[in-house]
C-alpha cells in the first residue's frame, strides 16, 4: 500500500494550513505533544526545510523524505489547491462544511466539468466524492458533526422534506451563481445505513457546445447518421448503457435539424440543454404526463419531429411506432447492447416484426471512451501474454500508450471522453430480414462496410488516444 493510500488523521491535516502544505510540499502524518512529523518531498533540503518550519511552527519537527510524485498525490488528496496556486489539482481535503462550502463545491465541480457531487455517510467517515470524465474521484472528507446540516440545507434549496429521512426524494435547484451561468441541478436523496447520501446531477442548461461535428462519428457513420435524420419519417433510436452520452448525440441533431420551417416537440427527463425554437415539455409522472401520454398530444401539435427521452414500456414503443407510420421523424434512446439489439428489443416490447421493418429508419449504439492524458500518457512495448486471454492477438500492436497519472488528469491517467458509435442504417434488404425475423445480419453489415463499436474503440486504442484497458469491454464481441 502506498502512502497516498493510507488514511491521515484528519487531526493532524489541520494543524497546519494549506497554503504552507503547498508552498512547503509538506503533509503531516503525526503530531505528538511539541513535536510534529512530516512527510516532505525527497527534492527537497531537509535540514534547511526543517530549520525553517521549527521558527514558523514554533514546534520540533520530524522530517520522513519521500518522492516527488508521491507527495504530489498526498498533497492532491488532502489539501485544495487554489486555480493560481502552482499548477496542482484540487483533490480531497478535510473540511469543515461552514463558510457555504455547498457553493464553493458546485462551484469547483463545475469548473472541473463534473457531471455529479456525491455525497455520502459511512461509519467511520463522510466524503464527497465527483464524475470527472466518467470516473469517480475523491474530493474532500466532511466533519461528521456537520454532515446533517449539509444534507438539510440541500433538501431546503431542492424544497424537499427535511423531516423525512425514510424514504428517497428527488428534487430540483435551479442554481444561479455571480461567478456562472444559472443552471439546473438535479437532486436525489437515498436512506442508506449510516445516513443519508445525496447525488447532485449538474445540469448543462447550454447547448452551445453540442455539435454533432465534433462527437466522434466516422466518417462513413457519419454519412449514414446525416441520411437518417434528413428522411422525412421513421424512427431513429440510438441505444447504450446509463452515461453512454446518448442524450447529448440526440440533441446534437436537434440543433441540427432546428430550422423554422420545422415543427420540433421533445418530451424529457429531464430537460438537460435548453435549445431555442424548439418546444421541450419536461415528463412529470406525478401528475400522468408520460412518455406515451405526451405522444398522444404531440401527434395533434402538428409536429414535424419528435424526440422522446427513452423508449422504455410497450405503450411508449406502440405510440412511437405510430408517429412514425404517420409521417413523423421521431428520435429516441433505447437501453441495448449494441445497434441491431434495437430490434430484438422493440419486438420483446410486443411490436410486430413487419412494424419494426417499416418504420425504424437508423439504429445507433454508443459508448464513451475516456482519452488518456496527452501530459503524462506513457508508451509501452506491447505484450499480449500480459492481458487477459480474450484478447485476440492479430489484433496486438507492437508498442501501445498506458495510463500514468499526473495532477493534469487528477491522477486518473485520463483526461477527456470521445464517444465511439456503430451506425446501422435500415435499408430495404435488412428491413426484409427483420420481416423473416433472421436476426444474424453479420455479413449484410460487413458488405455495406459498417464498423462495429469494437472496430472503432480499437481505432482509438492504435492509434494511441486510448488505453487497451479502457476499450478492453468492447473487444470481448471482436
Amino acid at each position: 500500500m502506498s502512502l497516498s493510500e493510507q488514511a491521515i488523521n484528519p487531526v493532524f491535516i489541520h494543524s497546519i494550513s494549506k497554503e504552507q502544505a503547498w508552498n512547503y510540499r509538506i503533509l503531516p502524518f503525526l503530531v505528538d505533544g511539541n513535536t510534529m512529523s512530516f512527510y516532505c518531498d525527497a527534492a527537497s533540503e531537509p535540514i534547511v526545510l526543517k530549520d525553517e518550519l521549527e521558527v514558523i511552527l514554533g514546534k520540533t519537527v520530524s522530517l520522513e523524505s519521500i518522492s516527488s510524485g508521491e507527495i504530489d498525490r498526498l498533497l492532491s488528496t488532502y489539501y485544495f489547491a487554489e486555480e493560481t496556486g502552482a499548477n496542482k489539482p484540487a483533490e480531497q481535503q478535510v473540511i469543515s462544511t461552514n463558510d457555504d462550502f455547498l457553493a464553493a463545491l458546485i462551484t469547483e465541480a463545475r469548473r472541473l466539468k463534473s457531471s455529479d457531487i456525491h455525497i455520502e455517510t459511512y461509519e467511520q467517515k463522510c466524503r464527497v466524492r465527483v464524475r470527472i470524465d466518467g470516473m469517480m474521484v475523491e474530493r474532500y472528507q466532511i466533519q461528521r458533526d456537520d454532515y446533517p446540516a449539509l444534507v438539510n440545507k440541500i433538501k431546503i434549496m431542492a424544497n424537499l422534506d427535511i423531516a423525512e429521512k425514510r424514504l428517497p426524494q428527488d428534487g430540483r435547484i435551479h442554481y444561479k451563481s455571480s461567478k456562472m451561468e444559472a443552471f439546473d441541478i438535479r437532486v436525489s436523496v437515498l436512506p442508506t445505513l449510516h445516513g443519508e447520501k445525496i447525488v447532485l446531477r449538474l445540469l448543462n442548461n447550454s447547448s452551445v457546445d453540442v455539435d454533432l461535428n465534433t462527437m466522434g462519428l466516422s466518417e462513413i457513420d457519419m454519412h449514414n447518421y446525416m441520411q437518417g435524420i434528413q428522411r422525412p419519417n421513421g424512427i431513429i433510436l440510438i441505444s447504450g448503457p446509463t452515461g453512454s452520452g446518448k442524450t447529448t448525440t440526440l440533441y446534437a441533431t436537434l440543433k441540427l435539424l432546428n430550422k423554422s420551417t420545422r415543427n420540433i416537440l421533445t418530451i424529457e427527463d429531464p430537460i438537460e440543454y435548453t435549445l431555442e425554437g424548439i418546444n421541450q415539455v419536461q415528463l412529470k409522472e406525478s401528475i400522468g404526463l408520460g412518455f406515451a401520454s405526451a405522444l398522444r398530444t404531440f401527434l395533434r401539435q402538428d409536429p414535424d419531429v419528435i424526440m422522446v427521452g427513452e423508449i422504455r414500456d410497450p405503450e411508449t414503443a406502440n405510440m412511437a411506432i405510430r408517429a412514425a407510420l404517420t409521417g413523423h421523424l421521431v428520435l429516441s434512446t433505447i437501453h441495448t447492447n449494441s445497434a441491431w439489439g434495437t430490434v430484438s428489443r422493440l419486438m420483446d416490447m410486443g411490436i410486430p416484426g413487419f412494424l419494426v421493418a417499416n418504420t425504424l429508419n437508423t439504429t445507433v449504439a454508443q459508448r464513451l471512451v475516456r482519452l488518456l492524458c496527452p501530459h503524462c500518457k506513457t508508451e509501452q512495448d506491447f505484450d499480449p501474454v500480459g492481458y487477459p486471454t480474450q484478447f485476440k492477438a492479430p489484433f496486438a500492436v507492437a508498442k501501445h500508450f498506458v495510463a500514468k497519472g499526473c495532477g493534469e488528469c487528477y491522477y486518473t491517467g485520463y483526461k477527456g471522453r470521445k464517444a465511439v458509435y456503430e451506425v446501422i442504417p435500415i435499408d430495404t434488404e435488412l428491413a426484409f430480414e427483420i420481416k423473416q425475423g433472421n436476426l444474424y445480419i453479420d455479413p449484410l453489415l460487413k458488405a455495406r462496410k459498417i464498423k462495429t463499436l469494437s472496430e472503432n474503440a480499437f481505432a482509438l486504442f492504435v492509434t494511441g488516444e486510448t488505453s487497451l484497458e479502457e476499450i478492453f469491454p468492447l473487444l470481448l464481441s471482436i
